[in-house]
């Protein structure tokens, strides 16, 4: 056992330890094997994505995008919490979701540039992981089997996502509808 192994092992430095002296890579690595789109990669796999995984602070009040623009990336949040929103007539903005560490969202921009649905309005101080689409389609070059998985589990989720949507849509329709009725036996 080497003086490193022992260090790592004291049951006072363990977890401490190993944690202040793990690489950006390493520590990068795990949080890409934690999301849905990337959990089924092997570990070189996720060393090769975590050259072009780009590491970025929000502070409470920030937007990261906003409704309209250019989607570039898409974005892992590392700590924190984001709210997506939608800004209403009104000016001010209701929650679509409130997403914590480990999540994901944006991720439609790897597909392709168009506009934002929605704004990330960070909630609460937030480290991000970004990854953007020009890296994803050099990756496709580079790697296409590797680039491949990933766009294959990318339409996976985003068909899961619009399943849910779809349904919470039906929801409301009907929750509207109940009201219409409601209305006009009072009326």
């Amino acid at each position: 056992m080497t003086n490193t192994d022992k260090k790592t092992s004291h049951p006072l430095w363990g977890d401490f330890y190993s944690r202040f002296f793990k690489s950006k890579e390493e520590s990068i690595v795990e949080i890409l094997s934690s999301i849905p789109m990337l959990q089924t990669l092997k570990k070189r796999e996720l060393k090769i994505i975590s050259k072009f995984a780009y590491e970025r602070s929000f502070e409470t009040g920030e937007m990261i995008f906003e409704t309209g623009q250019p989607g570039a990336a898409m974005f892992i949040i590392k700590e924190g919490e984001i709210k997506i929103v939608k800004k209403i007539d009104s000016g001010d903005y209701i929650d679509l979701a409130i997403l914590k560490d480990g999540e994901f969202f944006g991720e439609l921009a790897l597909l392709d540039n168009s506009p934002r649905s929605a704004a990330a309005l960070v909630s609460s101080s937030t480290k991000t992981i970004a990854i953007f689409r020009e890296d994803l389609n050099n990756l496709l070059e580079s790697h296409p089997e590797l680039g491949g998985k990933i766009m294959k589990r990318l339409a996976i989720i985003t068909g899961l996502r619009l399943k849910a949507t779809n349904g919470q849509l039906i929801e409301k329709e009907n929750e509207i509808q109940r009201l219409k009725e409601e209305l006009n036996e009072r009326s």
